[in-house]
């Protein structure tokens, strides 16, 4: 693996752990994130560092201590990376409709393919398992503009 993409995806992990001090070096301006959102968006609205950072800040706000860690990969074919990752921490409360107590254990998994272009992320698809994170916060329905 080059350094360029163990670097690229060293950083990666750090700012979903909550280390946003390369963010401005590792999501290019104008980045197209493809998800579905909490609050029903699809991700376009988050464009560029200061986007990813909030939007990654808001999701650590009820799972202050959740870490991030790499299973697979990175799977590299051109300009994409492929990881699957697990995500394990504690409910630190706050978390619209949760009725989970505070210190319940979270243990979720998901897959990020990373499109980089002069080592920068310009387009990112997630596909994680929010059911499960629902699920073991015992989310009841919530309205989307409530998330």
């Amino acid at each position: 693996m080059s350094d360029d993409i163990t670097r690229l995806v060293g950083a990666w992990k750090a700012l979903w752990n909550g280390d946003f001090s390369d963010v401005d070096e590792l999501i290019a301006p104008g980045v197209r994130v493809r998800a579905a959102l909490a609050d029903g968006g699809d991700g376009s609205a988050i464009d560029d560092a200061e986007a990813m950072t909030g939007w990654v800040a808001q999701l650590r706000g009820p799972l202050p201590d959740l870490v991030f860690d790499i299973e697979v990969g990175p799977i590299v074919q051109d300009d994409l990376l492929a990881l699957r990752w697990r995500a394990t921490g504690t409910y630190g409360g706050g978390f619209p409709g949760a009725g989970a107590p505070v210190g319940t254990p979270v243990d979720f998994t998901g897959v990020d393919l990373l499109r980089v272009h002069d080592g920068q992320i310009i387009e990112y698809w997630l596909n994680s398992d929010m059911l499960l994170l629902l699920t073991q916060l015992r989310v009841q329905s919530v309205e989307p503009s409530a998330v």
